[in-house]
């Protein structure tokens, strides 16, 4: 992952996923499955917090993971740390990536919301 683009150590602004998706990283939503049905982003793959583990996660590539704010997600990235997984958490979690105006999608590529 350049280096660049993680100028807060733990945290990337949302201005960035999209450029490190596109370069191998994975984005990993942990919210639950009723905010995800609500609406997420388009590239993200879901696994709740609840149900994560070391397992089931895309091997060999950088996580950036989001919730709905960034608390629960900062969380997990403590964790995937910890385990000694690259990840970062997206600052501000969906709510930024939605104020920022990218797109929020349900699963059927509808307009979704982030609740």
């Amino acid at each position: 992952m350049d280096s660049s683009l993680r100028p807060d150590g733990d945290e990337i602004a949302v201005g960035h996923v999209t450029e490190l998706v596109e370069q191998g990283a994975v984005l990993l939503d942990v919210r639950e499955p009723y905010e995800w049905d609500a609406g997420h982003a388009p590239q993200a793959v879901h696994i709740p917090m609840g149900m994560l583990t070391l397992d089931g996660l895309p091997a060999g590539r950088p996580l950036l993971v989001v919730c709905h704010l960034g608390a629960r997600s900062a969380a997990v990235v403590d964790a995937l740390r910890r385990a000694d997984v690259e990840a970062l958490n997206i600052r501000g979690g969906m709510a930024a990536w939605a104020t920022a105006g990218l797109p929020v999608v349900t699963d059927t590529g509808a307009p979704g919301s982030v609740v």
